[in-house]
């Protein structure tokens, strides 16, 4: 089949890969404008733009979908179908319509729960002992349309964001080419979500990623992470300079009771509102991640509490 593919990050390469790998013709990409990044601040391409130019597929950047001209740019595509993975825009009705057999996406969650933009960080600090992907055909609503195909996943006790992530990236590649090819042969059917049990997913926000050692352990656990590795949780000590930011990646949870933010014991058990966390993976500012012990032996004097 005739396909566009839209996405940025890389949890959407490994669909874009198996869509190229199963023979469709994938005749345009779209993905969000290059960003500046790294120290030099240059123009860095999206991992699915990146991929997409290995592939020598033509990759479009419009900053905003809506113009007439990017419209009637879609529409010459002549598309039997569009797949979205995590696009980071909104498709307007008016490329909606353009499709033959409409726009597939794939959402990295148990829909009708965590419709929007960050489903796996919010079930992760949800608490959530499941999730999933699920292939939906598109509609005008956030998240709202019907479903195609779905897998389910558990999110173990310790799992990260971006552990689940890469699983779910793989899971929902193969759940893409699967549509994809009941689609062709005209029997993808399709099922209304629940109207009951909505919730959102709303973009993280740099304001909620510090650490609020005030909370259950079990909170504090899930907020780190949650956002691990990216932006991160993060609180502040004084490791012999004042206080610095550190970033915490990996935790688990540890027994001990004590003042929210007290460090137990020497190998980081931090007590929080009820019981305790032990930090294993931290960064500290400009540093690279390491583990707790190797921490530990970088610091001038014991470390006493976090903030």
């Amino acid at each position: 089949m005739r396909v566009v593919f839209f996405g940025t990050p890389a949890f959407a390469v490994p669909t874009l890969t198996e869509i190229v790998g199963q023979g469709h013709e994938v005749v345009a990409v779209y993905s969000q404008p290059p960003r500046p990044a790294g120290r030099g601040m240059g123009e860095r391409r999206s991992p699915v733009h990146e991929v997409a130019a290995r592939f020598a597929i033509p990759v479009n950047t419009p900053a905003r979908l809506k113009p007439p001209e990017e419209v009637e740019r879609f529409a010459a595509l002549q598309l039997d179908v569009a797949v979205v993975v995590a696009y980071g825009q909104i498709l307007p009705q008016a490329f909606l319509d353009v499709p033959l057999l409409g726009c597939l996406n794939l959402h990295a969650s148990l829909l009708p729960r965590w419709r929007g933009a960050a489903p796996v960080a919010r079930a992760i600090m949800a608490g959530d002992a499941e999730t999933g992907v699920m292939v939906m055909r598109m509609e005008a609503g956030l998240d709202t349309g019907p479903v195609a195909m779905s897998e389910r996943v558990p999110i173990g006790p310790n799992s990260t964001a971006g552990e689940l992530s890469e699983k779910l990236a793989t899971l929902g590649a193969g759940l893409m080419v699967r549509s994809l090819a009941a689609l062709s042969r005209g029997v993808l059917g399709f099922t209304p979500q629940a109207t009951d049990g909505v919730t959102y997913a709303a973009k993280l926000d740099k304001a909620e990623t510090r650490i609020d050692w005030r909370k259950p352990a079990h909170d504090v656990h899930d907020h780190i992470r949650g956002l691990s590795p990216d932006p991160g949780a993060w609180c502040e000590a004084d490791l012999g300079r004042g206080l610095e930011r550190i970033r915490v990646l990996r935790s688990t949870r540890a027994e001990g009771q004590g003042g929210s933010g007290t460090v137990l014991d020497g190998n980081l058990a931090v007590a929080c509102g009820e019981g305790a966390v032990r930090l294993l993976n931290l960064q500290r500012a400009g540093g690279q991640p390491v583990t707790a012990a190797e921490f530990l032996r970088g610091l001038r004097a014991p470390l006493a509490t976090l903030a």
